[in-house]
């Protein structure tokens, strides 16, 4: 089945739902079997390692590429800004601003403006004598100036300098407040996304290794420090183990519809946090393929 890009009627449930979602470059897939549903009006972070598949499908959300099984279907307006920034070095950001008026049926100007005046972007100065972060700014405003209903990011802040990155995701953040549009972001600056993402995806050789509202999955989990042992105090699913000296440490994902376990000393029970999480996640992916 081939990849279909259309606009639900219903713009408050869903924006993305994507269904056995599977790409591949001749032998090699590059997506297998990746289902997922992202509410409306969400910030989620899509995380992997390099080659997990998520400039691939971003692409495939984005309808550049076609999906070789599978579904996805998308709520609204489709923008996407890739890590290669869209913009022509000869253009002025204004005359960028130009083509995308020109290109799109959808065109706010104002809006697309007042991102670039934000950030001090000269609109008479041609792209290619404008810095990394310029031009990514550019790209930022095109893409919000064709007013999306979802916005996908892939690794949008990677030529902007960590103020700049705090300063560009607050005011993205700002824009979902006030228009309810979805943003899937791709980064692979974990420790960014604690505060910013509520929603994460995250993909594991072309596969969703796991997907939700980020509270619901780090309440569903819990770290448990004590004496060297072979198993956590507490029954559970053990997403990690980690073992140093007499002590041990693992990481458990809880039994659902329990009350939280209590531990006796010597164990101490600690929340997790995103980023823990998401890099436990990995380090276990990682393992299972040098196996």
């Amino acid at each position: 089945m081939t990849s279909t890009v259309a606009e639900s009627a219903d713009r408050t449930a869903l924006a993305v739902r994507a269904e056995s979602l599977g790409k591949r470059y001749r032998a090699k897939w590059a997506l297998r079997g990746c289902s997922f549903e992202l509410p409306a009006g969400r910030v989620a972070a899509l995380v992997g390692a390099n080659g997990a598949g998520k400039s691939t499908l971003m692409s495939v959300l984005a309808g550049l590429l076609g999906a070789d099984e599978g579904s996805v279907r998308t709520a609204g307006r489709v923008s996407l800004v890739s890590q290669d920034k869209p913009v022509y070095r000869h253009f002025t950001a204004a005359e960028m601003l130009g083509l995308g008026a020109h290109l799109n049926v959808v065109w706010d100007q104002a809006r697309a403006t007042d991102w670039l005046e934000r950030f001090e972007i000269p609109l008479d100065r041609a792209c290619g004598k404008l810095s990394g972060g310029q031009q990514a700014q550019v790209a930022f405003a095109l893409a919000l100036g064709a007013r999306p209903t979802v916005l996908l990011l892939d690794e949008p802040l990677a030529n902007l300098d960590p103020l700049a990155r705090r300063e560009v995701t607050t005011e993205l953040l700002a824009e979902v407040e006030r228009t309810g549009m979805t943003v899937l972001l791709s980064t692979h600056v974990v420790a960014e996304l604690s505060g910013v993402a509520d929603y994460l995806l995250l993909l594991a050789h072309g596969r969703l290794l796991a997907g939700g509202d980020v509270d619901d999955l780090l309440a569903r989990h819990a770290t448990f420090v004590g004496p060297a042992s072979e198993a956590p105090p507490v029954p559970g699913v053990v997403v990690q183990a980690r073992h140093h000296g007499a002590q041990s440490t693992f990481l458990v994902e809880l039994p659902g519809g329990q009350p939280r376990p209590v531990v006796a000393e010597p164990w101490v029970r600690r929340p997790v946090g995103l980023e823990e999480y998401v890099l436990a996640q990995l380090a276990v992916t990682r393992k299972e393929v040098g196996a």
